[in-house]
């Protein structure tokens, strides 16, 4: 009686190669993650607020289901500051991109002075940190008649020197009927 060897040849080759082989490569170790740091203070302008110079950017007028609204920024990003006409309230809002802590205020100064709001972040995405102030506030008028530029400084945030166009007083106009 003959012996068939051929059934056992394929396990016994292919137990003979698995001893053959090496064990996986240990997968490579993660390289750590940064450490997240907080962002440094903002830079402010140096000097006084009518010499800084002019946040780049330009005004854009427009009106929607609540009011009119008048938005400053470069074009294609997120505005940096926006002065919005809440009609039915008969509330002027006035926002810049950011956020600060509580107890905060915006200061906001034109050639003929200033005055200090509390502010208060509105919660949005992107967050953004809001006044709000009657239409005859008489800052509105300052700012309408300052000679350029006026100025928004924010507690915590970089301030900024926005140009006195015509859509800011626009929109305080409508406001105001």
């Amino acid at each position: 009686m003959r012996i068939n060897a051929a059934p056992l040849f394929v396990p016994l080759s292919l137990l003979a190669l698995a001893a053959c082989s090496t064990a996986p490569p240990e997968p490579p170790t993660p390289a750590p993650q940064p450490v997240a740091m907080p962002a440094p203070a903002p830079v402010q302008p140096k000097g006084d607020w009518i010499d800084w110079p002019i946040t780049p950017g330009t005004w854009a007028y427009r009106k929607d289901g609540r009011g009119s609204l008048a938005l400053f920024g470069e074009a294609g990003r997120d505005a940096i500051f926006i002065i919005r006409c809440d009609q039915s309230r008969r509330q002027l809002f006035l926002s810049r991109i950011g956020s600060v802590d509580e107890g905060a205020k915006m200061d906001l100064r034109a050639s003929a002075g200033a005055a200090a709001y509390p502010a208060a972040n509105n919660g949005g995405t992107p967050a953004y940190t809001a006044i709000s102030v009657s239409p005859n506030d008489i800052m509105m008028d300052r700012i309408a008649y300052s000679r350029g530029r006026f100025a928004v400084e924010t507690t915590g945030l970089q301030s900024l020197a926005i140009p006195a166009w015509p859509e800011f007083s626009r929109v305080v106009e409508d406001c105001r009927r």
